[in-house]
């Protein structure tokens, strides 16, 4: 699987009821999404991103921001300066689904295009 296939889907609504991935899995779609790590025992995964100025790093979690209400799904983050830290997991299941892979893609796409 390559990164621009994850970028290309949508995130699919997950109301629960079904097993996180396991770690093999998550580490699998992890090599399609540069820049994340696995945390939390491999239940979430994380990416700090740096910016010149502190108004890059809004307009940047602005744009996540918009992105995240299309798919309806959600990251937290938290900002630091320049710093802008994204945690992506899916919070009805208390783990990881393709949704965080696909957002985490999508996200890169904005950072990095």
């Amino acid at each position: 699987m390559k990164a621009s296939h994850l970028a290309g889907q949508t995130c699919t609504p997950c109301r629960g009821g079904i097993p996180p991935l396991g770690s093999e899995e998550a580490r699998e779609l992890l090599a399609v999404t540069p820049g994340w790590e696995l945390t939390e025992n491999d239940t979430q995964i994380r990416r700090r991103i740096r910016f010149e100025t502190f108004p890059g790093a809004i307009e940047f979690v602005g744009r996540v921001a918009e992105l995240a209400e299309q798919q309806g799904h959600h990251p937290d983050f938290g900002i630091h300066y320049r710093d802008v830290d994204l945690i992506l997991y899916t919070h009805a299941i208390g783990g990881l689904h393709e949704n965080d892979f696909i957002m985490a893609a999508k996200i890169n796409e904005l950072a990095d295009g």
